[in-house]
């Protein structure tokens, strides 16, 4: 089983979605939240599961709409390094904070 560990830009990412959202829903909000926090435990059994990211190699990412999640996986440990809205692209340099 691996460590799942939340960097501190990747949570700010998911707290900056969720506070955009929760202007018109907060209740959307708040289930997106859990998605992405149920969605992402599951790479502790599985930390394979997500396919490789084109753009960034040694990456990979879930979706989850409308995000994106990125991680990278260091021998027992999983790695959440960046979230973002579906429709924006992405850049290098988000991966590397």
């Amino acid at each position: 089983m691996a460590q799942v560990v939340w960097t501190e830009p990747a949570v700010a990412d998911l707290d900056a979605i969720a506070d955009f959202i929760a202007l018109d829903n907060p209740s959307a909000a708040r289930a997106l939240v859990q998605r992405v926090l149920d969605h992402v435990e599951q790479l502790g059994a599985s930390p394979l599961s997500g396919p490789k990211v084109q753009a960034a190699r040694g990456y990979r990412q879930l979706v989850e709409p409308p995000c994106r999640i990125f991680y990278r996986v260091d021998g027992d440990r999983v790695f959440i390094l960046h979230l973002m809205r579906s429709e924006r692209r992405l850049r290098r340099s988000n991966l590397k904070r």
